[in-house]
């Protein structure tokens, strides 16, 4: 689904099919679609590969070049091992440290599983299909929330309450969207992380944190 076919399909969801008297414009769908898009990403990272090479006598390595990065999850070194060799590291900035003992000769290579952005435009998208009713939900959520405050203390055709209408159903959207993120990144964690050993550790199964 490419991001017009996304904005149809928001428009359905708000009702706002009316070509001739649009309720929100063409822009403003698109703007509160990559909002949501910026979220999902967040919760459900797109998955990418890198390879880095060392310098000699350095354990450090830009990660300048990992346009969109959201987060390291591992990192593989020496790679051409089977089975493959992750070693520990730390992020900073933009530069990765390799926490090891020896320090790199010049020239090796390093694999880096990361997760990015994710693009949904006119011809692309990298949502997983199963996923699209997320990024929809949380869309028309902030068109929702965002007309709700436009509308305040305005005159409406529909009266009034209009506003408090749209408030109240683009809260609940909201709440629907952050529980499809919670669940979708719980699944998410759980497939991606038994392939490595993880940069986080896994969250305990006997304290709540909270939010």
């Amino acid at each position: 689904m490419d991001s017009g076919q996304m904005r149809a399909r928001l428009r359905r969801d708000l009702h706002d099919e009316d070509a001739a008297n649009y309720r929100w414009t063409d822009n403003e769908l698109d703007r509160h679609i990559q909002r949501a898009v910026a979220e999902f990403s967040l919760a459900v990272p797109l998955e990418a590969t890198a390879s880095l090479t060392t310098t000699a006598g350095s354990r450090e390595l830009s990660l300048a070049s990992l346009t969109d990065r959201v987060v390291v999850e591992a990192v593989e070194y020496p790679v051409g091992y089977y089975p493959p060799r992750y070693v520990s590291f730390s992020v900073w900035g933009d530069t990765l440290s390799l926490l090891v003992d020896n320090a790199p000769e010049a020239g090796e290579a390093v694999k880096v599983y990361y997760g990015k952005l994710h693009t949904l435009n006119a011809t692309t998208s990298t949502i997983p299909v199963p996923l699209e009713e997320v990024v929809a939900t949380g869309g028309a959520a902030y068109a929702a929330l965002e007309w709700a405050s436009y509308a305040t203390n305005r005159i409406n055709v529909g009266g009034a309450g209009v506003w408090r209408d749209y408030l109240i159903w683009g809260q609940e959207l909201l709440a629907a969207f952050a529980r499809d993120l919670a669940k979708a990144a719980k699944k998410n964690t759980v497939r991606v992380r038994q392939l490595y050993r993880p940069y986080q550790p896994l969250p305990s199964q006997a304290t709540d944190w909270g939010p």
